[in-house]
C-alpha cells in the first residue's frame, strides 16, 4: 500500500469536460497524474463509487463546502477519484455542483487504485473491484499524509480531517 513519502503512481485518469478550455476538449480528457501533480499541493480523496449514499451525502459535499478553506492553506486543487467512467463522473459532478472546486477524476479500470494498493473488492455486492475510501494530501507528487478508512467507515477521510492536516 502507498505510504507517506511515496510518489503517486504514474497512471492516466480521465476527466469529463463540458466546455473547452486550457487544452481540454469537450468530453473525456486524459489526465497524466505525474504531470498534473507536479509542483502542486493537492487534496485527494477517493471513494467506492459515484452516486452512492455516503459518497454523495457526505464525502463530496464536505470537500466542496471547504474549498475556500483548502485554498487558504495553500492547496492548489482538490481531486475526487472513483472507479467509474468519465461520463459517470461528469454527471456526478453536475449533480454535486462541484464546478471548478473539485476535479472529478475517473479511474475507470482501477489502475490508480491497484497501483496504490488501495482497492476494495465489492464483487460480492455486484460492484466489482473499487477504490477504498481514503484521503491524502499530496505535495509535488508525493504523499504528505494518508487517511485510509476501515471497511464501511467514514471517519478519517472527510474534508475536516484532511483540512486540519493541510493547516499543520
Amino acid at each position: 500500500m502507498i505510504k507517506v513519502g511515496d510518489s503517486l503512481p504514474s497512471v492516466t485518469l480521465m476527466e469529463y469536460s463540458e466546455v473547452e478550455g486550457e487544452g481540454c476538449s469537450i468530453g473525456p480528457n486524459a489526465v497524466d497524474v505525474t504531470k498534473a501533480a507536479a509542483g502542486k499541493t493537492i487534496a485527494v480523496f477517493a471513494l467506492p463509487g459515484a452516486f452512492t449514499p455516503t459518497c454523495s451525502a457526505k464525502h463530496v459535499p464536505g470537500y466542496v463546502q471547504h474549498f475556500d478553506d483548502f485554498k487558504a492553506t495553500g492547496v492548489d486543487e482538490i481531486w475526487c477519484l472513483s472507479v467509474n467512467d468519465a461520463f459517470v463522473m461528469g454527471a456526478w459532478a453536475r449533480d454535486q455542483k462541484t464546478g471548478t472546486k473539485v476535479r472529478m477524476l475517473a479511474d475507470g479500470s482501477a489502475d490508480f487504485a491497484k497501483a496504490t494498493g488501495l482497492t476494495l473488492d465489492l464483487t460480492g455486492r455486484g460492484m466489482g473491484l473499487r477504490s477504498n475510501r481514503y484521503s491524502m494530501l499530496v505535495k509535488d507528487g508525493k504523499v504528505a499524509s494518508l487517511n485510509v478508512e476501515a471497511p464501511g467507515k467514514f471517519e478519517v477521510s472527510d474534508a475536516e480531517t484532511l483540512l486540519a492536516q493541510a493547516k499543520a
